[in-house]
């Protein structure tokens, strides 16, 4: 093969972190397994089984690209509901929540756009941005995760084309606090930003109410999904809503790339949307008390406020030094420097049993000590 075939973008991405650890969880033999944001419970049984349905029923072809009208019209009252004032608010169902992403920035980013991020940020970001031609600016967010205004606005320029908010996070799991992203929102709004709000998450809420930055600004655009809060992490469904105009440009784009949702899963979106999933989020939160109660003497740490995830600081050595000497006490957990331009701190998933995060929390403790 000749070397000129490949792209030269594609030298600027390099495999992730986390499927190198999904990778080697597969080579080990029973691992206490704290790595991966896949929950652990099965789909629900409703979901499941209306997906079956569809495909005996055979709905096994290709879609409209914005999505089945059912799935389309249970979340546009959702959103009616909650943005009573966005008359220009639009909805469609994309290939996941990252092909949600890449579609947004394709759509809107142009060679020499810049796009701020926070770090610790969700490991694609930055390789989306840059796949659209864009240049990330990283402003970082230690040691408390949160978001810093003062700092958002030193960093904008007049190439500043978009704001990238991830609450709850990945891979904090801070919930971002509302009255900030009243001020991100009306920010953004000010200076002609767009502001794009990731918010796969939502549903996972332990302390406080979850806020979205489109409560103050009818111009965000969310990107959310279905797989974090119904265990549907491989059925590829996400949706996206926001001003009308981008929003048609995005179907569009996804005309000529993803073509649609597939299509079974999408009827499954219809029973997942009616499905309550708060005893699901009670045991989440259970499972980060349980977690935090374990480390809390022996690590430093932010408790996280949603998502299923806690990023803590290495004991010792260097985020991935800890982690490789985890590793080899059978324990698989995330070198922080997959999400970050630091390599001090590492990442757990609690989307695991009890069982689980006892053994992980024994380990942990175990090699603090060292």
């Amino acid at each position: 093969m000749n070397d000129r075939w490949i792209a030269e973008r594609m030298h600027g991405f390099e495999a992730s972190g986390i499927r190198k650890i999904f990778d080697l969880a597969a080579s080990l033999k029973d691992p206490v397994n704290l790595s991966i944001g896949q929950p652990h419970f099965a789909v629900p049984e409703p979901i499941k089984t209306a997906a079956k349905n569809a495909i005996d029923a055979n709905k096994n072809g290709y879609t409209v690209s914005q999505g089945i009208p059912e799935l389309r019209a249970k979340i546009a009252t959702a959103l009616r509901q909650q943005y009573p004032s966005h008359a220009d608010r639009e909805v469609f169902v994309t290939s996941g929540t990252s092909g949600g992403l890449v579609l947004a920035l394709m759509s809107t980013i142009n060679p020499g756009d810049e796009v701020i991020l926070f770090d610790p940020y969700f490991v694609m970001y930055p390789n989306f941005v840059r796949l659209a031609g864009g240049t990330p600016i990283v402003l970082e967010t230690y040691p408390h995760f949160r978001i810093d205004l003062d700092a958002v606005r030193r960093a904008i320029t007049p190439r500043t084309k978009a704001i990238i908010a991830n609450s709850p996070g990945n891979p904090t799991g801070v919930v971002e606090k509302r009255e900030t992203l009243r001020e991100l929102a009306a920010l953004c709004k000010q200076r002609n930003i767009l502001l794009l709000s990731d918010e796969v998450y939502r549903a996972f809420c332990y302390d406080e109410p979850f806020a979205s930055p489109a409560e103050f600004n009818e111009d965000v655009l969310v990107i959310d999904g279905f797989s974090k809060a119904y265990g549907m992490t491989g059925w590829r469904l996400g949706f996206a809503h926001g001003p009308r105009a981008l929003i048609e440009q995005m179907i569009k784009l996804q005309q000529f790339t993803y073509v649609c949702a597939p299509s079974m899963v999408q009827h499954a979106g219809v029973a997942a949307w009616d499905f309550d999933i708060s005893e699901i989020v009670t045991d989440f939160k259970q499972k980060r008390d349980r977690l935090v109660a374990g480390l809390k003497d022996r690590f430093e740490l932010t408790v996280p406020g949603g998502a299923f995830y806690l990023f803590a600081k290495a004991p010792w050595g260097t985020g991935s030094e800890f982690v490789s000497e985890a590793i080899r006490n059978n324990l698989l957990i995330i070198p922080g420097n997959v999400f970050s331009s630091r390599d001090t701190h590492f990442r757990l998933s609690y989307a695991a049993t009890d069982a689980t995060i006892d053994k992980g929390i024994d380990i942990l403790n175990r090699l603090a000590k060292r």
